[in-house]
């Protein structure tokens, strides 16, 4: 395992050979076995500390690695280091960005600090861990370069996207990608905030991690270089949740669910919830608190594709006319934090006290030698349980997944939205019916503004009152490194090359006066499963609100109708027609606030034209001239 002999197999910049070069120990990993071993130092210990001489500080530890039967847990000193900071992101090179670049945040070129890292990583021991960025059959060859007494932050990585041994490295390994981790230059440089700087150019974007917590890096940085990639080649890498959907009678169709956080991506993957009697509670008023029920004999076979990232790569498109995705990761990086005693979730719980290999937890109490339990979070200074506990699971092990990340071919493409209570005493821009049927041009609109809303833990702050923010275009914004203009490109032409693929829009939370939580999503889910993913115009009615595209005017599942104040909230007596079109100014005020900043020279023209529709308030039938729904008839 520690020896030079493979060294010669990749292709690397000069300066980070030069770097490896001067290196104490470089390891490369023959199994994951070995990884996972190294992440208990080189004693073997059952807890082991992850320390950094600090000058003038002495050792500053990090990190713990506690070993437990079911994985390694591994804990951080601090309360902000056991989550990704969503200020991390810096941009250390020269190309377009409209991120913070490094320089102008810090008054020194990136260039400087560059060689430093590799400096410091000269004196460390190294591992070199290859692996394909987004995936084994469409990823790119990429590279970490991990100190050794961090190797539970490479072995996160090695879970995430796949353990690729030295052994499967063949000459002239040349990466696209490689992630630097130097994690005291958080103390020395940043003042102890968590930064991550990308460095790119047109053959390699370099990710330096100044921090130890996966997330930026690990998680999202590689996220970020398939962002970029996809940028100089013409495709994008979605921020999603997908599944395949086998209904009661035997139909199959796939469903990819964007959205801001909040949105509904996990809820996707989940069966529909039920109370003890069986029933499905549809929704409760939250005026007269009366509850409305729907009966489900039996529900879809759910058959989980990605839960987070989704690739959209060029090379799998088909020309079918529907769009086609694949998993852009080997392992999902679930978080745990509704899981707060037994039973909360058996299948989770199930795969994490019994795993068919050693998992990893973050944020989790972990005691030497006993079982890590998933709902057993570790307490932070403010006496109360870690809100990001996290367990990587690798994807086969979860339950009735599609076996060998084959591409799939989406049928329909939902987006999802936290809403709000709206009533005409309280109008707000909780207005969506239960699920509303768009063209391509309005369905691009919500991917523009990716609204995030009502009681989402992630904000901060409000816009105007509303409890509106924008996640930022396709939702993936936060990771991107290049320029919103460009992305809106590109999921422009994604939305236009896919007419066949069914865009429908469902709201979480409230519909109108009704709590309904994500029973509108899995209702939806269901109700659409049944019917091979489509709708038939004479079932529509164009909805109040342009926004919103088409209404149901009826929905019945199993026999039963589901209300109609449901699917138009509009006809709500406590909302009504008044109470709905002031929330849908809300709504609307907020998209035309938030779409003008892609008006550049560089918007293609279609979309330019359709971002004016929505400025002069167009009616649905100017959005349909432009992009027809050519899969309802």
């Amino acid at each position: 395992m520690y020896t030079d002999s493979y060294f010669d197999r990749f292709v690397l910049p000069e300066e980070l050979r030069a770097t490896l070069k001067k290196s104490r120990c470089l390891c490369y990993p023959e199994t994951k076995d070995q990884l996972l071993e190294m992440c208990f130092g080189p004693t073997h210990s059952s807890r082991y500390d992850v320390t950094y001489p600090i000058p003038g500080q002495g050792l500053f530890k990090e990190a713990e690695v506690v070993r437990c039967k079911n994985g390694p847990v591994v804990n951080f000193m601090e309360d902000y280091m056991r989550r990704r900071d969503p200020d991390c992101m810096r941009i250390g090179d020269d190309l377009p960005t409209d991120k913070p670049r490094f320089e102008d945040t810090y008054g020194y070129p990136f260039s400087q600090l560059r060689q430093e890292t590799l400096d410091w990583l000269a004196t460390q021991q190294l591992i070199m861990l290859p692996f394909h960025a987004g995936g084994k059959y469409y990823g790119y060859d990429s590279l970490m370069i991990c100190p050794m007494n961090a190797a539970f932050f490479a072995l996160s990585l090695a879970n995430m996207q796949g353990f690729v041994s030295i052994f499967d490295v063949q000459p002239g390994y040349t990466p696209r990608a490689i992630i630097y981790v130097a994690p005291p230059f958080r103390i020395t440089h940043f003042n102890g905030k968590q930064v991550v700087v990308h460095n790119r150019s047109k053959e390699l974007h370099e990710v330096f991690a100044y921090n130890l917590y996966p997330g930026p890096s690990a998680k999202k940085g590689v996220f970020s270089i398939l962002l970029d990639i996809g940028e100089n080649e013409g495709w994008v890498t979605n921020h999603a949740s997908a599944a395949m959907l086998e209904s009661p009678y035997e139909n199959e169709i796939v469903f990819m669910h964007e959205g801001a956080s909040g949105g509904g991506k996990s809820e996707m993957l989940e069966e529909v919830h039920k109370e003890e009697d069986g029933r499905c509670l549809l929704g409760t008023h939250t005026v007269s608190g009366e509850k409305y029920y729907i009966n489900l004999g039996e529900t879809c076979k759910i058959h989980p594709i990605a839960d987070d990232m989704i690739l959209a790569h060029k090379d799998m498109q088909n020309g079918s006319g529907h769009l086609v995705i694949a998993d852009a990761e080997d392992g999902w990086f679930l978080r745990m934090d509704g899981d707060n005693y037994y039973g909360n979730s058996p299948t989770y719980e199930r795969i994490s006290i019994h795993p068919s290999e050693p998992l990893e937890f973050f944020n989790m109490d972990g005691t030497p030698g006993a079982t890590c339990l998933i709902w057993e979070h570790v307490m932070e200074s403010t006496g109360k349980p870690c809100t990001n506990p996290r367990v990587i699971i690798p994807r086969d092990m979860i339950e009735n997944i599609i076996p060998g990340n084959a591409p799939q071919e989406v049928n329909v493409r939902s987006f999802g939205v936290r809403m709000p209570p709206s009533t005409v005493m309280n109008p707000n821009y909780g207005v969506m019916g239960m699920v509303q049927f768009v063209p391509a041009s309005i369905a691009w609109l919500w991917r523009l503004v990716s609204p995030r809303g009502f009681k989402n833990p992630s904000i901060a702050d409000t816009n105007a009152g509303s409890g509106l923010k924008s996640e930022g275009v396709g939702s993936y914004w936060p990771f991107s490194t290049g320029k919103k203009v460009t992305q809106a490109n590109l999921l422009l032409h994604q939305m236009l090359d896919t007419p066949n693929t069914l865009n429908i829009l469902i709201p979480n939370q409230h519909i109108g006066a009704y709590n309904v939580g994500f029973m509108g999503e899995w209702l939806t889910r269901e109700y659409l499963a049944r019917r091979g993913g489509t709708v038939r115009l004479r079932h529509l009615v164009p909805a109040r609100c342009p926004l919103f595209g088409y209404s149901l005017d009826e929905m019945k599942i199993d026999g039963q109708y589901v209300r109609q104040t449901f699917l138009r909230p509009e006809l709500q007596s406590k909302l009504g027609f008044e109470g709905y079109d002031a929330g849908a100014k809300i709504l609307t005020d907020f998209f035309k606030e938030q779409i003008q900043e892609f008006l550049t020279d560089e918007l293609d023209p279609i979309g330019r034209q359709i971002i004016e529709l929505c400025l002069n308030d167009a009616g649905l039938e100017e959005y349909l001239a432009i992009t027809p729904m050519k899969n309802i008839r």
